[in-house]
């Protein structure tokens, strides 16, 4: 183990907006580090410290001597009219390495990227090509430790899988901040938050993200115990105190000195422990009795000449909760609009129900006007008066209810952050009663405690709900079935998120034989292994019996999954490991179960 990055004692504030204080943290050549906290905390101000691009208020950074650091930013940034392979290029520019080399080192790297036309113009890159990009400027530096902000910012679902899987063979040491607690249970041995609830300014514990959340609780329940301890002390010592003892001698004024140290302990405490919030989500449903509330009929639709989907057919009705899958452009935000009556389909039928009430939140937030002050656009009707489930409040009231400040009411919205932004426009919508709320993207920016609120808002939403986020945790938790658009104009419909990664890990190990076949040479094969085998008779039950297999190992899953939600496990940090491992094991048996009951039906045919 070799240390590589410390900081001692850093402060950072805007303005009067104490960021952090006094944070001493090291990282060293084995650590895999995720960092979380709060909107606000710093996480991003702290990354930018390290990487040596803002310089902290006080204190001081010290890393390892020549130490190769990289750093991933939030926004991907390139010069223009640069190619693929010149951007990564130019990062070698001032190496030891003469041109060859630089030429086949940056080809080695786009290759492992997955780039296969390296003269393509940066600015055709779609999002998540432009982020492969940003990665692979920062790989060809081989660094020792990289930072990463918002790695999985404009990444589809299979790009976030493609970054896990790169990481977790990364010989490098990283830290990133990120928000999705799936991709930090899997590629992080360390989890680090951010937040003035500790005494530190912060908590790291070593393990996965599972393991941090139970030490956690652990380590607030201890300082819960310690305040009410403390507050029992401070009474003890404030009835001494009104007694009248004599204070003249040295061993009374100790205790007078004690008891006021103790007070101060105590307000700190309880200052800190009130630092647990989170902003409060609720959607309004409409109450409407329709099973029916939406319905698609044989839909299709084409953009710019390519096929997105046809023939796909869907009814919406209370309760449903449907998350909606695909990679970037396969046509999940023209779904959208089209479901949202702002597009026809070129084929088929939309029936909506007579009245039907309709919310949603748009991921580029148009429904916000950038130039107008926070109190005015939080509002609905732009008044100081906010009317939620047929009540009024103040908005500064309604606001707070956010975790807006007094002062943040008169800030335009453009000078808000990326996930204040975002609760405000759920402020907004909230107002709004919905017989189908369509979110495209609610997670972006939103910090985990946010998440955790929104998740349980939209999981007892009564009404229908079509849900597309990158967020595999939220749409494990929230969604009762899933819906692919696999960018080639098909639609594919999923029980799990487990039973699509089942299907998509077969689709990629049928592509790969495919490839290694295509690769062997033509040489003469025996007639009888020109086709493939064809079922034996236990095989033949066995794929009879597959369908009862799979139903019972879902219910298991299911049932794991609702246990995760039991107060009295997650409370209990032996249960919730058993339960964790309970889940883990059930979801391999049905990913397993897929595979072998697709194995069957192809050689079945």
């Amino acid at each position: 183990m070799s240390l590589l990055l410390s900081c001692q004692s850093i402060t950072k504030a805007f303005g009067s907006r104490l960021l952090f204080k006094d944070i001493s943290i090291s990282f060293d050549d084995t650590q895999r580090t995720g960092l979380i906290g709060p909107n606000g905390s710093g996480k991003s101000t702290l990354l930018k410290i390290l990487a040596g691009l803002e310089q902290p208020d006080t204190g001081q950074i010290t890393s390892r001597r020549q130490l190769r650091l990289g750093y991933l930013a939030q926004e991907d940034v390139f010069p223009l009219g640069k190619t693929v392979r010149q951007v990564v290029l130019d990062e070698l520019a001032d190496s030891q390495f003469d041109e060859h080399e630089r030429l086949s080192k940056v080809e080695i790297v786009l290759d492992k990227i997955g780039f296969t036309q390296l003269d393509q113009n940066v600015e055709s890159l779609s999002g998540g090509w432009r982020k492969r990009l940003a990665v692979a400027r920062q790989l060809i530096r081989d660094p020792e430790i990289l930072l990463l902000d918002e790695p999985t910012n404009h990444l589809d679902l299979e790009g976030i899988l493609w970054l896990e899987a790169l990481l977790r063979g990364a010989r490098f040491s990283f830290l990133l901040v990120s928000h999705d607690r799936y991709f930090l249970e899997n590629v992080t041995n360390r989890v680090v938050e951010l937040n003035r609830t500790y005494a530190d300014g912060y908590l790291s514990i070593t393990g996965t993200y599972s393991d941090f959340l139970l030490k956690r609780e652990e380590h607030l329940e201890a300082q819960a115990a310690r305040q009410q301890a403390l507050a029992s002390r401070v009474r003890r010592e404030v009835e001494w105190l009104h007694r009248g003892a004599k204070a003249r001698t040295t061993k009374a004024k100790g205790r007078i000195q004690q008891a006021g140290e103790m007070m101060e302990e105590l307000a700190e405490l309880k200052t800190r422990n009130a630092e647990q919030s989170a902003a409060q989500f609720d959607f309004t449903a409409s109450q409407r009795k329709t099973r029916k509330l939406l319905t698609a009929k044989n839909v299709r639709k084409e953009l710019g000449g390519r096929l997105l989907f046809d023939h796909l057919n869907m009814v919406l009705s209370p309760g449903t909760r449907l998350g909606l899958l695909g990679p970037n452009g396969s046509g999940k935000s023209t779904l959208i609009r089209l479901l949202a009556g702002d597009l026809p389909p070129d084929a088929g039928e939309v029936w909506r129900a007579d009245g039907l009430q309709t919310v949603v939140f748009d991921q580029n937030r148009r429904q916000l006007d950038y130039t107008l002050p926070l109190r005015n656009v939080i509002s609905l009707n732009g008044s100081d008066t906010v009317v939620y489930r047929g009540e009024g409040m103040h908005v500064s009231s309604w606001a707070r209810r956010f975790l807006f400040r007094a002062e943040q009411l008169d800030m335009p919205v453009a000078n808000l952050s990326g996930g204040e932004q975002s609760r405000v426009l759920i402020a907004r919508l909230m107002q709004r009663p919905a017989d189908l709320l369509i979110l495209d993207e609610p997670t972006n920016d939103l910090d985990i405690p946010s998440l955790e609120i929104l998740e349980e808002s939209i999981a007892d939403f009564p009404g229908a709900l079509l849900l597309v986020t990158h967020d595999r945790y939220m749409l494990d938790r929230v969604s009762t079935e899933l819906l692919a658009l696999d960018g080639n104009g098909a639609a594919h419909w999923f029980a799990s998120l487990v039973q699509w990664e089942a299907a998509k890990e077969q689709r990629e190990r049928d592509s790969s034989d495919a490839a290694k076949e295509a690769a062997k040479p033509t040489a003469r094969q025996p007639s009888r292994d020109a086709a493939p085998k064809r079922l034996t008779w236990a095989e033949q039950r066995e794929l009879e019996q597959m369908e009862a297999k799979i139903m019972a190992a879902e219910e298991e899953l299911h049932a794991c999954q609702r246990g995760m939600e039991d107060p009295a496990i997650l409370a209990d940090h032996v249960k919730m490991r058993d339960q964790c491992a309970r889940m883990d094991a059930a979801q391999r048996e049905v990913g397993t179960l897929y595979a072998r009951w697709e194995e069957l039906e192809t050689r079945k045919r």
